[in-house]
């Protein structure tokens, strides 16, 4: 019998595209889980929200840069973001999310991805980088330095460059550590040089569903 076509989706051809992604996805989540693989999570042409209770990192710095980008119908854009970079942090129940819209027969899915909750170890990470659009927090710094320039902060794991795109005489601010308290930040990428997700669950769901 001919697959059922619905919208122009033959869904049965549909599932058998996506179940090897859902399962490649499954073990690089397993693999995240053992620290085993460096980490980058972006959403091309979509900003996604992240939260946490604590996040406490050391070698701390912050520089603007413009990210480069693809809408989501294939434009190239950019986006200026405030980059929050550790040499390495500790995080509280994180929660990452990000919603796309419009998708065909289901309409808004969300996907969220949570660790470092109760009963779990909190979320490790080296040399990560945070590309904010959007920061509350109730924050802690510990010998800061602000002012600096970009390519003069030491503390930090350096400049992350790739698609990024810094002004290295631009501002920058650093500190030996920071503490942030209940977190809500809205950012366009995240990367690691090493991400370690203790209590890992990732869930789909229709319909608009974030962090906060």
């Amino acid at each position: 019998m001919e697959s059922q076509v619905r919208g122009g989706t033959r869904w049965k051809r549909f599932a058998v595209v996506m179940v090897p992604s859902v399962a490649a996805t499954a073990c690089i989540g397993v693999a995240l889980a053992q620290g085993a693989l460096a980490a980058s999570f972006s959403v091309s042409g979509q900003s996604f929200k992240v939260s946490a209770d604590e996040l406490q990192g050391t070698g701390f710095e912050q520089y603007g840069a413009i990210d480069s980008g693809y809408t989501m119908d294939g434009k190239k854009t950019g986006h200026p973001v405030a980059v929050s970079a550790f040499k390495h942090a500790e995080i509280t129940n994180l929660c990452q999310s990000v919603v796309t819209p419009d998708v065909p027969i289901f309409g808004n899915v969300s996907l969220i991805l949570r660790a470092g909750g109760a009963g779990h170890d909190k979320v490790q990470a080296d040399n990560i980088y945070i590309d904010v659009a959007d920061l509350n927090a109730d924050a802690t710094f510990n010998n800061i330095d602000i002012g600096v320039a970009a390519k003069d902060a030491d503390k930090g794991p350096g400049l992350k460059g790739g698609s990024e795109q810094t002004n290295p005489y631009g501002f920058a601010q650093q500190a030996d550590s920071a503490t942030l308290k209940d977190v809500k930040q809205t950012a366009w990428a995240t990367t690691a040089g090493t991400f370690k997700l203790s209590g890992l669950h990732m869930s789909l769901s229709t319909g608009v569903k974030e962090c906060y």
